[in-house]
């Protein structure tokens, strides 16, 4: 069923990742954010579906842009949408690597109906022993365990975390324990995909970040291997609490697998903006008339198939 929306969705992304060219290296997070959820919208709203927004830029009364619970579509297949129209602003605003435009679907019920809130996360790739990975342990235990399973040291690992001031004991703990930590700035969905690519030389993900990234980046791991974990993150906030409990989530402290996040069949799909450690950013030439090239991948679950594109269009 969702295989044939496989096109409309990859030039969903293609055409999100185009309109933040011109913001690329601009300083202007939000506008560049602005430009692709315009992009977006509109050609959702070109599909021949019924779309849920499930995954957002937020609850309604915080994000005017596609947010959770916003219907998009013209009618048809009834599927959910999780998507990031920008993943990594601020890197697109810095002419960064790795920004990327983001966007999954699911059968109606497939997603995780996660609030806006921070997720922590951990992430391998694929090959490994189910259980290899587990949030109740030590840094230095899931490392431990990874090196074991890939024969190897804990030395030969590489970790790939969000440059933050929250992951200072973690990047600690595990620049303690001896693995190698490759920091980044931005981009939790680009990060977690990371890991199941062998030209990325990274062995896993680790870390806190936003929750819709953590069900984005479990969509895309259910079709090209690896496994996650991701546990909510509400302290004692007790309107992120209310809402979770609206939104079907009774177990506060439960541990999800990419599995429970993103249910059944899912497509992902994503489109470079800038260049980076999966896709070319976004590229104009002009010659007898402007041509833009743009770099997509898209998964697809039930089709068990991951494809590469490189989109050329014209004006």
């Amino acid at each position: 069923m969702l295989t044939q929306l496989s096109s409309q969705i990859i030039e969903v992304t293609e055409k999100a990742a185009i309109a933040c060219y011109d913001w690329i290296g601009k300083g202007d997070n939000m506008a560049a954010d602005a430009a692709a959820v315009n992009s977006m919208r509109e050609n959702l709203n070109r599909m021949n579906i019924k779309g849920t927004i499930v995954i957002g830029e937020g609850e309604r009364d915080e994000a005017p842009m596609l947010y959770i619970g916003e219907k998009v579509g013209k009618g048809g297949i009834e599927v959910d949408i999780a998507l990031d129209p920008l993943e990594g602003t601020t890197i697109c605003a810095n002419a960064g690597e790795s920004s990327l435009a983001v966007i999954a679907f699911a059968k109606k019920g497939g997603f995780l109906h996660a609030p806006d809130v921070y997720m922590e996360k951990i992430a391998v790739g694929a090959g490994l022993p189910q259980g290899v990975i587990d949030l109740d342990n030590s840094p230095k235990k899931n490392l431990q365990n990874i090196a074991k399973a890939k024969k190897c040291v804990i030395s030969d690992l590489t970790v790939m975390i969000l440059e933050r001031s929250r992951h200072e004991e973690l990047i600690a703990k595990v620049r303690e324990a001896g693995a190698k930590i490759r920091l980044i700035g931005d981009g939790d969905v680009a990060g977690v995909i990371a890991c199941t690519s062998q030209n990325t030389r990274v062995d896993a993900y680790m870390g806190t970040g936003g929750a819709p990234e953590g069900v984005l980046a479990a969509a895309a791991l259910r079709v090209i291997g690896g496994q996650m974990i991701g546990r909510l993150i509400f302290g004692e906030n007790k309107k992120q609490i209310d809402r979770a409990k609206k939104m079907g989530i009774k177990d506060l402290n439960k541990k999800y697998s990419a599995e429970e996040m993103a249910r059944g069949d899912v497509i992902f799909a994503c489109a470079g903006v800038t260049d980076g450690y999966m896709l070319s950013g976004v590229k104009m030439t002009k010659c007898h008339r402007k041509k833009i090239i743009v770099s997509s991948l898209l998964m697809d679950s039930a089709a068990k198939k991951v494809t590469r594109t490189m989109s050329e269009y014209f004006s």
